[in-house]
């Protein structure tokens, strides 16, 4: 829990930085009772992210119970480090290893939704585009030169920025239109991007996991709130009935 409450003391400035970028955002379809996309989200993470990435401290219990997948199939198809099942989500990659590979040790992804929020992950996760000048060959309209490959381009296939020719001022020029794919990858555009939603709204998830739990109490805490208040109310009017 202290690890948890420190996380977040240092996560709320990098809010304010993350919301700062220029480049516009696309909205996330994120759905936390959408158990069906928070599993195919899971089956993501767990095979294109969490060779590099942790999730230390979200447990795979936790997940599989919250998202109703069976022990034994989570452990089988979404286990491949020989943890246990009680284990917190750490990364594949060895430790000692992965700042040298990368210049820095991939951040741990627990509360990456709450540091740059959804949007900014659903935006981000879907503007990769080809630079050969880049170590990775890739580079980021959301996070520009980030020191990250493109993890899920098997899916999305080869991106690259699109133009088109507009008319501005009286002159013909390029316009810059979006990604778009070469189409060599094992989605379409819209799959693919249905597939980032998933996995968008599985790590929103794990930034909350007891959010949904909270939101149901609270409507119960706030309907005792109004009956006490009635009570009290009709308290106060017996005391103060013989004072006027």
């Amino acid at each position: 829990m202290r690890k948890l409450l420190i996380a977040l003391l240092f996560g709320f400035p990098l809010m304010a930085i993350a919301a700062g970028s220029s480049y516009p955002l696309d909205k996330a379809p994120v759905d936390l009772t959408d158990q069906a996309s928070l599993q195919r989200g899971a089956k993501i993470f767990m095979n294109y992210c969490s060779g590099c990435h942790s999730m230390k401290y979200q447990r795979y219990k936790r997940s599989f119970d919250d998202l109703g997948i069976p022990e034994e199939l989570g452990q089988k198809y979404l286990q491949f480090n020989g943890d246990k099942v009680t284990d917190y989500m750490n990364r594949a990659m060895p430790e000692e290893q992965a700042g040298v590979w990368f210049g820095a040790a991939p951040p741990d992804l627990t509360l990456v939704a709450r540091v740059r929020g959804e949007d900014w992950l659903y935006t981000y996760l879907r503007t990769f585009y080809v630079d050969p000048d880049r170590p990775f060959g890739v580079n980021n309209k959301v996070f520009p030169e980030v020191g990250m490959p493109h993890a899920l381009q098997s899916l999305q296939g080869t991106p690259r920025e699109a133009y088109e020719e507009a008319m501005v001022d009286g002159e013909m020029t390029e316009r810059y239109i979006g990604i778009k794919s070469d189409g060599d990858g094992e989605l379409s555009a819209d799959e693919y991007d249905k597939a980032v939603g998933d996995l968008v709204n599985f790590l929103e998830y794990t930034g909350e996991p007891f959010r949904l739990q909270s939101e149901k109490i609270g409507k119960w805490v706030l309907a005792f709130i109004v009956v006490l208040f009635i009570f009290v109310f009709l308290l106060k009017k017996e005391y103060w009935r013989e004072v006027h």
